[in-house]
């Protein structure tokens, strides 16, 4: 548990960071560019994942919250939880608190990494979203080859 509190901290901490500096240095729907791929364009999110439901940001906060709790009473309390489990969770964890901390603090969740150039991609997000994906992905990966899927062909 000390290793996936010290991440949770950690990833919390950076990401609040970076969205305070952000929030103070790139003036609200603005663009600057950093190269031909990644601009960082400062906008809000009021609403959910990929902007869902805008003005609605306290519902998903609400969710984030009890999901958040959910996570943390399965790692307290599952019986078999695996050592890769606590380290994914923590970065979900991390970030999940740092989108609903935004909400807290700014009344919404601040976004900057616009990638450019790809195809049909026009989403916008931040470091805290990243690092849910750090830990679903790994998490997704490590879970299938650790349970692989059964052969039920007697049914």
């Amino acid at each position: 548990m000390a290793l996936f509190i010290s991440i949770v901290i950690g990833v919390l901490l950076a990401s609040q960071l970076i969205g305070y500096w952000v929030n103070n240095t790139i003036a609200q729907n603005s663009t600057v560019e950093l190269n031909s791929l990644i601009h960082f364009t400062h906008i809000r999110n009021y609403g959910g994942v990929f902007g869902l439901a805008q003005g609605m940001g306290w519902i998903f906060g609400l969710i984030s919250i009890g999901l958040l709790c959910a996570v943390m009473a399965y790692l307290w309390f599952g019986k078999a939880v695996q050592h890769y489990e606590y380290i994914c969770f923590a970065f979900i964890v991390g970030g999940g608190a740092s989108n609903i901390l935004d909400r807290l603090i700014y009344g919404s969740v601040i976004d900057f990494i616009d990638i450019q150039h790809i195809p049909y991609w026009n989403y916008v997000f931040n470091t805290a979203d990243v690092m849910v994906h750090v830990g679903i992905w790994p998490m997704l990966v490590l879970s299938f080859l650790a349970h692989p899927a059964s052969d039920d062909s007697s049914a």
